[in-house]
C-alpha cells in the first residue's frame, strides 16, 4: 500500500512527465500550425499557435509538385524498407557469431568493428571509395550502401543483449539436438530477441527515412531517384534562391511561393510518416531499450 509521501512523489513526478510532454509535443504543434498561416499574417506576426488567418496556400505548392514528390515517397520507401531489413539482418547476423566467446579471433574483430566506431575515412576518402570503387554514383545504392555499413553500434548492441539476456541452457539444448546455428539463431534467438530487433529497426529506419546527404553527395540534381528529404531540401534551396535573385523575371515567379510557411509545409510532409508510425512501436522501442536492466 502506497503511503501519504508516495502519493505526492508520484504527483510531482507525474506534474514533471506532464511538462517534459508539453516541451516535446509543442514544437510539432507549432510547425503544423505555422504550415497552415496565411503567407502575410505569417510575415507580419510571425509563427503562432493561434494565427489570426490560416490558410492552405503552402500545401497547394506541394500539391503542385505532387508528381515529382509522389516519386521520391516511393524511392524513400524502398530504401527505408531494404536498408533496414538488410541492415538490421547483417548487425544481428555478426553479433550472434561475436556473442560466441570461443570464436577463434574475436577479440580482433571486435578491436577492428569498435575502431571503426572512434575513427572513420573522412569525407573524401569514403566518397572517393562508394563513386571509384563500388561505382553508386547516380543509383539507388548510392542511398542504400553507406548507411548499410554504418552499423557498428548496431551490432555491439545485439552482441550484448545475446550475451546478456538469451539463457545460455536454451542455445546448448538446441546444440545438443543437433539444431545448426542458422536455424538456432532463426528459430529460438531472434524470436527471443524481438524488442532489441524492433528498436534497432526503429532507429536504423529513422536514419534511412531522415537521410539527404546520400543523395546530395551520390545523386545528380535532376536524378529521379532522389529521396523526400533530399527532394524536399532542394525544393526548400530553390524558393530561396528564387526569393533572393535579382533577376525580375525569377523575382516574379517567387512572388506567388508562400516562401514563409512552405517550408513549415515541407518538414510537415517529410515527419509526417514518421510520427504516424512511432506510435506502434513505442512499446516495442521502450522494452527494447530498457530490456536487461533488471535481473534476477
Amino acid at each position: 500500500m502506497r503511503t501519504k509521501s508516495d502519493k505526492q512523489w508520484a504527483f510531482v513526478g507525474h506534474i514533471i512527465m506532464i511538462c517534459l510532454t508539453i516541451c516535446a509535443i509543442a514544437p510539432f504543434i507549432l510547425l503544423i500550425t505555422a504550415s497552415l498561416t496565411e503567407e502575410a499574417t505569417a510575415l507580419r506576426d510571425g509563427y503562432s499557435f493561434f494565427p489570426a488567418k490560416w490558410s492552405l496556400d503552402a500545401y497547394g505548392y506541394i500539391v503542385k509538385q505532387w508528381a515529382v514528390i509522389g516519386r521520391s515517397y516511393l524511392v524513400t520507401i524502398t530504401v527505408t524498407a531494404v536498408g533496414t531489413l538488410v541492415g538490421v539482418s547483417i548487425s544481428a547476423m555478426l553479433a550472434y557469431v561475436l556473442s560466441q566467446r570461443d570464436l577463434p579471433g574475436r577479440g580482433v574483430i571486435l578491436f577492428l568493428i569498435t575502431f571503426t566506431m572512434l575513427f572513420n575515412g573522412g569525407l573524401t576518402s569514403t566518397y572517393i571509395i562508394y563513386t571509384q570503387v563500388f561505382h553508386v554514383k547516380n543509383t539507388i545504392f548510392g542511398l542504400l550502401l553507406p548507411n548499410l555499413l554504418l552499423n557498428a553500434y548496431y551490432v555491439m548492441m545485439f552482441r550484448n543483449y545475446f550475451e546478456n539476456s538469451i539463457p545460455k541452457a536454451l542455445v546448448e539444448a538446441a546444440h545438443i539436438d543437433g539444431a545448426s546455428e542458422m536455424k538456432i539463431f532463426r528459430h529460438i534467438i531472434v524470436p527471443l530477441s524481438l524488442p532489441m530487433v524492433a528498436s534497432v529497426s526503429m532507429i536504423v529506419a529513422l536514419m534511412y527515412w531522415n537521410d539527404w546527404t546520400n543523395g546530395l553527395y551520390y545523386l545528380s540534381s535532376n536524378s529521379k531517384l532522389q529521396s523526400i528529404q533530399t527532394l524536399l531540401n532542394n525544393m526548400n534551396e530553390n524558393i530561396k534562391f528564387l526569393q533572393q535573385n535579382n533577376n525580375p523575371a525569377l523575382s516574379g515567379a517567387a512572388v506567388n511561393i508562400p516562401s514563409a510557411t512552405v517550408r513549415m509545409a515541407i518538414a510537415v510532409v517529410g515527419i509526417a510518416p514518421i510520427l504516424l508510425m512511432y506510435p506502434f512501436f513505442q512499446r516495442w522501442f521502450v522494452k527494447g531499450a530498457t530490456v536487461g536492466a533488471v535481473k534476477e
